[in-house]
């Protein structure tokens, strides 16, 4: 459809028909009887009849068939005829699920989650769907946050390369939304929602302006570089102001500044939620802000549909500004080609034949093994680790998680836990006989409850039983030579409103634990998480410990692929893992602060803790392989830089180990003197090498301006002359460096 054709239709279109398509209604609405919604849901919400038949927009709702059936009957009740958008939160795979958001950061590799991105864009696309509300863009630093799983992690940099990775992902490379298995990709949340003080979830945010502009916006404004068609509004306050009305953030920030032109869409119940905040009266006045802040689509609330009309004929709101929302959303829908094709890629044949096929199953595989990260692998004397698992030796499988199918994350909601293959699945078929396994105990015992999607999650097992349980695990343990011990956090204890005071496992598990390595010190611990956890006591006595995060359909035999040695764990940590919560937030690009305190110093007049220390107990970046590595030292191409030169930092990185191995190369940058105060150093550049035994490799990375300027206090980005060093390494806290002079 041509713009002037859109300008017509939006001319024709009643004040409650624009109002109503900036509307979204979850798609309960459309897959019940009328007359029990009129007396449920429309009575509660304030809606009415009509804007049913004409909300723009639903989520939560997916199946081909399903949604063919909504739009058929939606377009011949809705005055004009014009087609509905259906949008989900598919967030790290539509029914064949990838790793959780974090794990994929922990490949350090931003394919990876292009390629899963990809996958879900066609598995939901021929389900029906036209919007995914993914990327989280949000810079995150405080574990006790249960959203950081839906993060790549603390690094402003990494977070960009990733946003933009999966935009592209989702949307395509050329943008064009109405190719074959593209949907649209919908960035969130603006603004600086990680930032969410004490970690807990929705609570306010308190930043410098500075800070906002320096860390928090740049992975979002990657995202709308890469093409994005949406932008998600966060909960929380910026500047005291919450983001659903807040006219300077998202019209001077988010429009003119960072130059978005899509459409703005609230998060669930964010508009009405303003009058909670004390800067909405009611819910008239939160609609009149939210429009006039320029936020396009009111999700699941009647702010809009129920008083945007009134609003322009009171006078407190011109027709113009709500013709300009409008727009947006027919100008989307445009671009996605539903008024030609409706159904767009929604076919019941397709779905048979992508869902969940040996290809994406592949793919989800390859990527999780790429996210694993191994912390500790101990070696003896003469040099044997227990990883990988030696073929021949009976292995015992320990834990709540080895037979445990609940591997998607909480954010995975349209994934089945059913199609998801186990460690015992996987063990079995690669080890046969020599595995056995044994439960040990529940993920939590029964005095703990947590409150998940679909209601409360409580562990009944009785103490007869729990102790049938432990026994078991013990004799097994006893009788092998090696244990894997399956431990770690329930799904529901990270994700939204999974916000958490301690980062430990379950006590129960942790029970389990210490009576295991009473009979059996020869422990692998296979550690399932959404967050980075309080370890101290499974590091400190396991010989081994594999993060695996949440890893999706696949799980099961990635982790196999890893322990057995077919696959090499190549992932670093996109997070800290803290040596105590009260460390929280912690990241590793912090300030020096004019007291900082040397690693190993105890002094009185130091910024340090008097019982823990500074650092985290394993730091962003680091993560081990199944051989050794070494580095040269930083090479430097020339001692000076021209502000628009370039200088060339280069080391030799050698695999001195006995098997093939892929490590990540991470280039740091520090501005040893600057007007505003610099980080101690941050992450510039990222390469994969992967090398034979005794093969050794020239990795290179070029330095330019745009690596070293920075925000200054007044909001614009400068360049600097002055020292700088260049550190190169395998993880965040490496000294091998070298410094050139900005000229």
């Amino acid at each position: 459809m041509r713009q002037s054709e859109l300008e017509a239709l939006l001319k024709d279109m009643s004040l409650q028909e624009k109002a109503d398509q900036l509307l979204q209604l979850n798609g309960t609405f459309y897959t019940g009887e009328l007359d029990e919604i009129a007396t449920g849901p429309i009575m509660e919400m304030g809606l009415k009849s009509e804007d049913i038949c004409q909300a723009g927009s639903i989520l939560g709702t997916y199946g081909a068939e399903r949604l063919k059936e909504i739009q058929k009957k939606y377009m011949e009740k809705q005055p004009h005829h014009i087609p509905m958008l259906f949008m989900m939160d598919v967030i790290h795979g539509m029914k064949t699920i990838f790793p959780m958001p974090l794990a994929m950061g922990a490949a350090f590799d931003p394919s990876v989650a292009y390629t899963a991105a990809e996958i879900a864009a066609k598995e939901a696309s021929v389900s029906g769907l036209h919007v995914t509300f993914s990327p989280m863009a949000d810079l995150v630093r405080d574990a006790r946050w249960g959203r950081v799983m839906e993060s790549t992690g603390e690094d402003a940099y990494m977070n960009s390369l990733y946003t933009a990775a999966q935009v592209k992902g989702f949307q395509g490379d050329s943008g064009n939304l109405r190719e074959k298995y593209k949907v649209a990709s919908c960035v969130k949340h603006f603004a600086a929602y990680g930032g969410a003080e004490a970690g807990r979830d929705y609570n306010t945010v308190e930043l410098s302006e500075q800070t906002l502009r320096e860390y928090y916006l740049r992975s979002y404004q990657a995202g709308i570089d890469a093409g994005v068609a949406l932008v998600m509004t966060s909960f929380n306050t910026v500047n005291g102001v919450p983001a659903s009305v807040n006219t300077w953030l998202m019209r001077e920030v988010l429009r003119k500044e960072m130059g978005f032109e899509g459409v703005l869409i609230s998060d669930y119940a964010a508009i009405e939620e303003t009058i909670c905040h004390g800067v909405s009266e009611d819910k008239a006045d939160a609609a009149e802000k939210a429009l006039k802040a320029g936020v396009d689509i009111d999700m699941m609330t009647s702010c809009y549909s129920g008083h945007l009309a009134g609003l322009i004929r009171g006078g407190k709101l011109e027709e113009g500004i709500l013709d300009e929302a409008v727009m947006r959303v027919l100008q989307l829908k445009n671009k996605l080609g539903l008024f030609e094709n409706p159904y767009k890629d929604a076919d019941p044949e397709e779905e048979k034949r992508w869902i969940l096929c040996e290809e994406h199953r592949k793919a989800a595989r390859d990527a999780a093994c790429k996210t694993f990260v191994l912390l500790k692998n101990e070696r003896d004397s003469d040099g044997t680790a227990l990883l990988p698992l030696k073929k021949g030796k009976r292995t015992a499988f320990i834990g709540p998680y080895v037979e445990n199918q609940e591997l998607l994350s909480s954010w995975a909601v349209t994934g089945s836990k059913e199609d998801c293959v186990t460690i015992r699945n996987a063990a079995e078929a690669v080890l046969g006989e020599e595995a056995v396994f044994a439960c040990g105990c529940p993920i939590f015992g029964n005095d703990m409850e947590i409150p998940s999607f679909n209601g409360n999650i409580r562990c009944d097992v009785s103490e007869a039983e729990r102790k049938g349980m432990l026994e078991d695990a013990l004799k097994k343990a006893s009788e092998a030579e090696q244990v894997v011990l399956c431990l770690g956090e329930h799904s529901a204890q990270s994700g939204e409103a999974a916000s958490r005071t301690m980062l430990d496992i379950p006590e129960i598990q942790m029970e389990l634990f210490r009576e295991i390595y009473r009979v059996n010190q020869n422990i692998v611990v296979v550690l399932f998480s959404g967050r980075p956890l309080d370890l101290r006591e499974i590091s400190r006595k396991a010989r081994t410990v594999l993060e695996v995060w949440f890893p999706g359909t696949e799980g099961g035999n990635a982790i196999l692929d890893v322990l057995t040695g077919v696959q090499s764990p190549s992932g670093k940590l996109p997070m800290s893992f803290p040596y105590c919560v009260a460390q929280e937030p912690l990241h590793y690009d912090h300030y020096n602060t004019g007291r900082p305190n040397p690693n190993g110093r105890v002094e009185k007049f130091r910024s340090r803790y008097l019982d823990a220390p500074n650092e985290p107990l394993y730091p962003f970046g680091y993560g081990l392989t199944y051989t050794e590595f070494s580095l040269s030292e930083v090479r430097l191409d020339r001692e000076q830089m021209e502000a628009d030169g370039m200088i060339a930092a280069s080391v030799i990185m050698k695999n001195e180990g006995t098997v093939f191995g892929t490590e990540t190369a991470q280039m740091y940058i520090r501005d040893l003197t600057a007007s505003v105060v610099r980080p101690v150093r941050q992450l510039k550049g990222i390469q994969k090498v992967s090398l034979m035994p005794g093969e050794s490799r020239t990795v290179s990375f070029e330095i330019t301006r745009e690596q070293l300027q920075f925000m200054a206090s007044d909001g614009k980005e400068v360049l600097e002359s002055g020292r700088f060093a260049v550190y190169i390494g395998t993880d965040s806290t490496t000294e091998n460096c070298a410094e050139f002079v900005l000229i």
